[in-house]
């Protein structure tokens, strides 16, 4: 089964600061509420085919790769864990006043998993609406 969700958000940066703040994995866990920690190597810097693991804040381990990546435009990640995959796609879009950032994505789950992929899919929207506005925030301090 599978669970479409989508939110925007606008920032007070431009989209290439955005961008790169938000691609770069190593700075998931200072904005993205669900996130204990990241493991990716210090120096890597984010490309295509990036690939890394997470652990939520339930003990959930996903592993975690950049599908699409067109600077300062369109960044994508694929996850998956057990029967569960997810796509989020963030999108920028320059705006008078810094960004406006399009997240879309969609949660799949098979066999004994889709409830769980259901439930995820339904808070989704809620849940990154309010990630990136704390990512917001966190650039909109460092100036």
């Amino acid at each position: 089964m599978s669970r479409p969700f989508a939110t925007t958000v606008e920032m007070t940066v431009p989209a290439e600061v955005a961008f790169r703040y938000l691609c770069d994995p190593r700075n998931r866990p200072e904005w993205q509420s669900s996130l204990r920690s990241v493991e990716v190597p210090a120096d890597e810097e984010p490309h295509l085919g990036q690939a890394w693991r997470e652990t939520t804040s339930v003990g959930v381990r996903p592993h975690m790769e950049t599908t699409e990546l067109v600077p300062y435009k369109v960044w994508t990640e694929r996850g998956t864990w057990r029967g569960v995959t997810a796509t989020l796609t963030l999108r920028f879009t320059e705006t008078p006043g810094g960004c406006r950032v399009r997240a879309e994505g969609e949660v799949n789950g098979a066999g004994p998993w889709v409830v769980a992929a259901t439930a995820a899919g339904l808070l989704a929207s809620t849940a990154v609406a309010s990630d990136l506005r704390r990512a917001s925030r966190v650039l909109s301090r460092r100036g």
